[in-house]
């Protein structure tokens, strides 16, 4: 009997499909416990799973949903440079970050991919990717908002093997430690990626020792048909045609822009088309972006449309189609720079986003902040002189929605399960104080269900000489409404200098200088609002007046009720008639 004929019951294929799953849910626990860096163990800005022998993504953990799909590219550029000739072998661990390529990002997202051999046969992956404090590159924290090329960026990794056949690559790890400034953290963050391979590895054994080799490889092609089937059922529910949206990256960070950019989906019974020609050349500033990234940008948005609940694997995608021109901005070819590169990953979500929302309104909110918001801030430690390095993206306001206000102070659609560093971590580890983390109250975003709102994050430089890189994209255009909704607001920032000047608002600003006691206010936007504001119930509109999200005056203005400001009792004005 061959293998693919292999008759299994039911319940055991169960058993494997979740043992393979619980197999990612430990590497993904193993890497954060066993991490050296905040942006990792206390932000979660990482990826792990398990692909199979073809490099067709098995399972996911939580983390980064903006690297859905990247992990199987990771494995299919190693198998493309290794898989003849026997070239792969057990104890090889892979290394790669190259954007343009199988690590689809920027280049301080490194990735490491390890082989999993049973009897002699390469039967499957075992994969992470996570955010590097540094990789080296002319700014601390690597990834810039004003590199012209990719080699201002750090190192790049083009799928070289860090451990051949479970020797050390020493003199690799001697480059490493010779080109970044917090080698301790970025070193220590390389072994707990090592770990985490490893202990995926060792329960993928397990699971074979236990069921048999023939069985796991059925089940794993079951479990990939099994995606397929679930997205192909969802498919048919989605209303058929031809859906537009056009949009723009706001700056490549060095001058230029705004950049437009376009989609036409097309849904059919069997596939989910996305048809990208006609968008921005690939730009001199770092807001390029690879296929590989613009896929997972995709993928993102296809799974919350047809089945966001649904465990993840290559087989739910198969019915995606993306259609895009060479060496555009979101399909960069070397040597463009992609540091921020996922302001077009967004870009390129929203415009799916935006042009469904109006067609599938349980399913898609209104807009939301449309940036990851990344800041990175340099300095010395008021206490040991010691240096210091903040990376981290930063929270803000989600669309309303058929049904339910939009969610505030929470991180941008590609971040996905991902979190501030505390305040009291913050605090204690950087030269800087937290001296407000708010609710903006900015009075956008009405509707019959309203935006969520964005936050005020504002860091007190606690010693002279600090540098801030701040990238908060969707700065110059309002987040959209739909249904009737009106517009949310925009990301920005401002400094307030201890002398009492008030500098800003910026959205994108490189190496900004801080002194003593400035401050760094960090302002995100509010989400778009959904249906008719003046349909919002009056009673609920006095709620929002009393939680001071909307003044009196706004509530008479944007939703026609008079509300008593001591009392908060209401009535309905004529505009509601």
């Amino acid at each position: 009997m061959l293998m693919n004929e292999t008759k299994i019951d039911p319940f055991t294929l169960e058993i494997v499909k979740d043992s393979l799953l619980a197999a990612g849910d430990e590497m993904f626990i193993a890497l954060a416990k066993t991490s050296m860096s905040p942006i990792i163990y206390e932000v979660l800005d990482y990826a792990s799973g398990l692909t199979d022998a073809k490099g067709q993504l098995l399972t996911q953990g939580n983390g980064v949903t903006g690297f859905i799909g990247m992990l199987s590219y990771m494995v299919k550029q190693t198998l493309n440079k290794y898989g003849e000739n026997d070239k792969l072998k057990p104890g090889d661990i892979i290394v790669i970050n190259d954007p343009y390529g199988g690590g689809g990002s920027h280049l301080s997202d490194v990735g490491l991919v390890m082989p999993i051999f049973y009897d002699g046969e390469l039967i499957a992956f075992s994969a992470n990717k996570a955010h590097w404090t540094e990789v080296g590159g002319k700014d601390p924290g690597s990834f810039t908002n004003d590199s012209r090329d990719i080699f201002q960026e750090g190192l790049q990794f083009p799928s070289v093997k860090l451990f051949d056949g479970g020797k050390l690559n020493e003199g690799l790890v001697e480059i490493i430690q010779a080109n970044v400034r917090f080698p301790d953290l970025s070193l220590g963050d390389m072994w707990a990626q090592v770990a985490a391979l490893k202990t995926g590895e060792r329960r993928v054994k397990e699971i074979c020792d236990k069921y048999g080799k023939d069985v796991i490889l059925t089940a794993i092609d079951n479990q990939l048909n099994h995606g397929e089937t679930i997205s192909r059922q969802e498919l048919k529910k989605l209303p058929k045609g031809t859906f537009s949206a056009n949009g723009f990256v706001e700056t490549d960070g060095i001058g230029n822009g705004p950049f437009p950019i376009k989609v036409e989906v097309t849904i059919t019974d069997d596939e989910f088309v996305c048809d990208f020609r006609g968008s921005s050349q690939q730009v001199p500033g770092p807001v390029n972006c690879s296929f590989t990234g613009l896929a997972s940008a995709v993928r993102t948005i296809f799974l919350a449309i047809t089945n966001p609940d649904q465990n993840v694997n290559d087989g739910v995608f198969r019915p995606l189609k993306i259609i895009v021109d060479d060496r555009s901005i979101m399909s960069a070819e070397r040597p463009a720079p992609t540091s921020n590169y996922f302001e077009t990953m967004l870009g390129c979500t929203d415009l799916i986003w935006k042009a469904l929302a109006p067609h599938i309104p349980h399913r898609l909110a209104a807009a939301h902040l449309l940036s990851v918001c990344s800041v990175t801030l340099s300095g010395s430690h008021q206490d040991t002189n010691e240096p210091f390095l903040i990376v981290e993206p930063s929270v803000g306001g989600w669309g309303g929605a058929d049904g339910q206000d939009g969610a505030s102070g929470q991180f941008c659609v590609l971040d996905g399960e991902t979190y501030n560093v505390p305040v009291e971590v913050a605090e204690t580890r950087y030269g800087v104080m937290l001296d407000e983390y708010s609710l903006r109250i900015d009075g956008t975003g009405a509707g019959e269900y309203i935006g969520g709102k964005g936050v005020i994050r504002s860091y007190r430089a606690m010693t002279d000489g600090q540098e801030a890189t701040i990238t908060y994209g969707r700065n110059q255009y309002r987040l959209w409404g739909t249904g009737g909704g009106l517009e949310g607001s925009v990301n920005e920032f401002y400094i307030e200098k201890a002398d009492g000047e008030v500098d800003g608002p910026y959205g994108v600003y490189p190496r900004y200088q801080l002194h003593k006691d400035d401050v760094l206010k960090l302002m995100t936007a509010t989400g778009g609002g959904y249906g008719d504001p003046l349909k919002r119930p009056a009673d609920q509109v006095a709620k929002d007046v009393k939680n001071e999200y909307y003044t009196v005056d706004e509530a008479k203005t944007l939703f026609g009720v008079a509300v008593d400001p001591e009392t908060f009792e209401y009535h309905e004005l004529d505009t509601r008639k």
